[in-house]
């Protein structure tokens, strides 16, 4: 087994990056429609949408006809012979003329026609149907980019068709070209070659989520307020992750499954083995994201609520302080009006007014303001108000 097939989960920016590096990008997507033919308008010929088509025997790339009616008369012209074509964003009316020249199931035409299927494994007779969700991480928005490929295995042919830039099928045709042993065990070893690279490039999109996990329960301590909308936004990501690699374990048990009855070759049952390890392992990883994210979001909420009670209790002992300052202020306020009361009743100049010609009036008053705020003093100081 060539080791470009037991490769572990690697770290994200250095994989993606070398994975950039080593082989070019496919054409830019621009949706995931297919249709994007106007109505009334004539479709394009069905070899617009073919990135590369190729006939291989024993494992070596013998020929590249120029269109697919060629390529389907070269398969019945020499027995023994592989076809591998390869759509990219195919209008309806250019996998329809695909479809014909190899005779695919209309109900898989369809799926395939209408994109954003589910994982999915199905077999219209001696042609097998497979629906893939690949991802890549994207360094720079710190994102996950879904795209999808569907694959058609025939008896000689192999078909694939792909609805974004992931994952990178022209870096598998060179990687299976460069290894004809593995080549020349025919269609199914071209679907096992995809399969192998979708789940690779889970590794990229499984370390960056880590990375991200990383970072928000570094923001979440900090208390930053913003945290909550990106654990929301990396938790849609995580699902829609989890969407793509839980199903595709069914897959390969469903392949698994046929091995005896479709007499899969020995070596290609342990390359289906590898990849379903690392696809195991990648389903683990994005289901404990999932646990992860969920708890972050309950710790976040905790220490929201922390952070309030803790600005309640300060507004509380605030309020407490004030109040305590305003007794303290009333009580001394009741004390200076007593005398002033006292003093303003004996202020009154009036010729009839009782106590005028006391002698003692004046010591009387001092007297009275003396006891009354004494007194006040006292009952106030009791009360905790002084």
């Amino acid at each position: 087994m060539s080791d470009w097939r037991s490769r572990a989960l690697r770290p994200a920016k250095r994989a993606l990056r070398r994975s950039q590096d080593r082989y070019p990008q496919s054409p830019p997507e621009l949706s995931m429609d297919p249709r994007a033919a106007e109505e009334g308008s004539e479709a394009p010929p069905a070899e617009e949408s073919v990135v590369t088509s190729a006939i291989y025997r024993d494992g070596h790339r013998v020929d590249g006809p120029p269109n697919l009616a060629e390529t389907c008369q070269r398969l019945r012209d020499h027995p023994g012979t592989m076809a591998w074509i390869g759509l990219y964003r195919p209008t309806e009316g250019q996998l329809l003329t695909v479809a014909e020249e190899f005779g695919l199931h209309e109900l898989a035409v369809e799926d395939a026609i209408v994109a954003h299927q589910r994982p999915k494994l199905e077999r219209y007779g001696d042609t097998l149907f497979v629906v893939l969700r690949a991802a890549r991480y994207l360094d720079e928005a710190e994102e996950v980019d879904f795209g999808e490929v569907h694959v058609f295995v025939g008896a000689n042919f192999v078909l694939t068709v792909r609805h974004g830039q992931a994952p990178d099928l022209t870096a598998v045709r060179r990687r299976m070209e460069n290894d004809p042993d593995l080549l020349r065990r025919g269609p199914e070893a071209v679907l096992y070659a995809v399969l192998d690279s979708v789940v690779d490039g889970y590794a990229p999109v499984v370390g960056g989520l880590q990375n991200d996990i990383d970072e928000i329960e570094t923001e979440v301590f900090r208390g930053d307020p913003r945290v909550s909308r990106r654990i929301y936004e990396l938790s849609r990501e995580v699902i829609e992750f989890q969407r793509a690699t839980r199903p595709l374990l069914d897959i390969l048990q469903g392949l698994s499954a046929g091995f005896e009855k479709y007499g899969t070759n020995e070596e290609l049952r342990r390359y289906l083995g590898d990849v379903a390890d690392h696809a195991t392992t990648a389903s683990e990883r994005v289901n404990e994201f999932r646990q992860i994210l969920a708890d972050i979001l309950a710790l976040n909420a905790t220490l929201v609520s922390q952070a309030q009670n803790e600005e309640v209790k300060n507004l509380t002992v605030a309020s407490y302080t004030q109040n305590e300052e305003i007794k303290k202020i009333s009580a001394w306020a009741a004390i200076l009006f007593a005398p002033t009361l006292i003093g303003t009743v004996y202020g009154m100049n009036f010729v009839h007014m009782p106590e005028l010609q006391w002698v003692f009036g004046y010591p009387f008053a001092l007297f009275l303001m003396l006891v009354v705020c004494s007194t006040l003093f006292v009952i106030f100081k009791r009360r905790d108000w002084l």
